[in-house]
């Protein structure tokens, strides 16, 4: 535990996955890699466990998903110490995402039931004979691929809900946070030791893509636009349905009759919280000409004050991914080449493995920091004359995940026509926090949903029952039909549908 490697880059040594600290180096853990034979391994010992969790029904599920979120809870700590140590997020960062993925846990064990269980539910005025149920049933075994910027609360919006529907789950952590995943499983098999119920493979790319050619009923994927594409192609052979949660590139409208330092402030938060690694952060910021001297003075002001650092007290940690830092730097240094100016950072603030606030205006809007991911911590800030342009720009990338509107009178409308997934008004992020609300994309940010009604019914298949009562009044269903009775069938549609309402 005390070696010094490449900050943050994972490798491989003796059939282990070495996971280490993007700031230091330092050795966080090691895991055994999972070749085909090991995820398959696994895959077969969800599959048996299966019987037992789903037997449980919803309410042994809830007791023991609740007992595991207690312990999660009086543990926050630790865990935020963990994802500092493994991803360099700081420790107050990581405490907030812990909070959050509870809070999920918590709502999807108690709502389940209510969700997902039996009922009845209105049947056919021309076959009233017909009860009619509706149920939705778990899949069976739930493949999770999870990202290392959110290593709890991304992977947790899958898992959770999984559980709860009554899926057992075959977990692969990304590479860069197997430690976080590890401990995960750990603490759950605290709570359900009869059954690997939840488990993990550990590896690179190679692992999750035997992870989707393994036989999971369905899989759940959260990345990269790129690899998403990738895990749909995999799944495809064998028609395995896919939940795929990809990137952003986030804008924020500022209207006129904003509040301007509210704004300013969660901007920057929406922006630079995770130093920028977010798929709902926000990238992209249009202000009306009225208020767009004064947010931006507000914003730099408060950008400026930020720290940066791995110590305790710092509101930035570093870059976890090195290959990301090349991007920032792209993006950036092309801005500034093509006219644009950074009111804050600009090309000398990418440190490795730390990137400092950046703040870029008058970026040309096809230039790569406006439509392409950049998951750091700049901003692009753009003057607008209306709300109908500032709507435009914003929806013209080729994502559509998040995003948020500030503003008073015009506020909702103008959050309506965002193409997005999701949108806040007066915050940012803040549809992250609320679980019953969905959580997904649309374009190249993917598609089907975490979190709320939505997702419980992600990782379950709706299984619908008739029950006759009675014999029928109308013979529909039989070739037992007489020329009479098919008149009656046709003056019964007739009266029924036969005027438009």
């Amino acid at each position: 535990m005390t070696a010094t490697r490449t900050p943050g880059l994972p490798v491989i040594e003796a059939g282990h996955l070495v996971s280490t600290n993007p700031a230091t180096g330092a050795e966080v853990g090691r895991f055994p890699v999972s070749d085909a034979g090991g995820v398959a391994a696994a895959m077969a010992r969800a599959r048996e466990a299966s019987s037992l969790w789903a037997e449980l029904g919803f309410a042994g599920r809830r007791q023991r998903l609740s007992r595991w979120s207690a312990l999660l809870a009086n543990r926050i700590t630790e865990l935020a110490d963990l994802v500092n140590a493994e991803g360099g997020k700081p420790q107050a960062e990581g405490i907030v995402e812990i909070a959050a993925a509870l809070d999920h846990l918590h709502w999807a064990a108690r709502n389940a039931k209510r969700v997902l269980g039996l009922r009845r539910v209105r049947g056919s005025v021309l076959a009233p004979e017909h009860k009619a149920y509706l149920e939705y049933q778990p899949y069976g075994v739930v493949g999770v691929i999870g990202p290392w910027n959110y290593p709890v609360l991304t992977p947790m919006g899958s898992i959770a809900h999984a559980l709860a529907a009554g899926n057992t789950v075959v977990f692969k952590p990304s590479e860069y946070t197997p430690a976080v995943g590890q401990w995960l499983v750990d603490t759950f098999a605290s709570i359900v030791p009869e059954q690997p119920v939840l488990q993990a493979v550990y590896g690179l790319h190679d692992t999750g893509a035997a992870l989707c050619r393994a036989g999971a009923d369905k899989i759940a994927f959260t990345g990269s636009t790129r690899t998403g594409k990738q895990v749909m192609a995999a799944c495809a052979g064998t028609l395995t349905p896919v939940l795929i949660e990809c990137g952003g590139k986030d804008a924020m409208i500022v209207d006129s009759d904003a509040n301007v330092d509210a704004a300013a402030e969660a901007a920057l938060w929406g922006g630079l919280t995770n130093a920028g690694q977010s798929c709902v952060g926000i990238e992209r910021v249009y202000v009306l000409d009225d208020v767009y001297d004064a947010f931006l003075a507000r914003l730099v002001a408060r950008a400026e004050r930020l720290t940066v650092g791995a110590g305790a007290g710092a509101d930035l940690g570093p870059i976890t991914t090195p290959g990301q830092l090349d991007t920032i730097r792209r993006h950036i240094d092309e801005a500034v080449a093509r006219g644009g100016r950074a009111v804050l950072g600009g090309p000398a603030a990418v440190q490795p493995p730390y990137v400092q606030p950046t703040i870029l205006v008058d970026i040309p809007e096809d230039s790569a920091a406006v439509c392409e991911e950049t998951f750091g911590p700049t901003l692009t800030v753009r003057r607008v004359s209306t709300v109908d342009e500032a709507v435009r720009l914003a929806n013209a990338v080729s994502y559509g995940l998040g995003g948020a509107v500030f503003g008073k009178r015009n506020a909702m409308a103008t959050a309506r026509r965002m193409r997005s997934g999701m949108t806040s008004i007066n915050a940012t992020l803040a549809f992250a926090g609320v679980p019953s609300l969905p959580f997904g994309g649309v374009g190249d940010s993917g598609f089907g949903r975490i979190h709320g009604d939505d997702g419980l019914r992600e990782f379950s298949r709706p299984k619908a029952v008739t029950r006759r009562r009675m014999r029928s009044l109308l013979p529909v269903m039989t070739f037992d039909r007489t020329p009479s009775q098919v008149r009656q069938i046709v003056r019964t549609v007739k009266l029924l549908r036969g005027r438009a309402r």
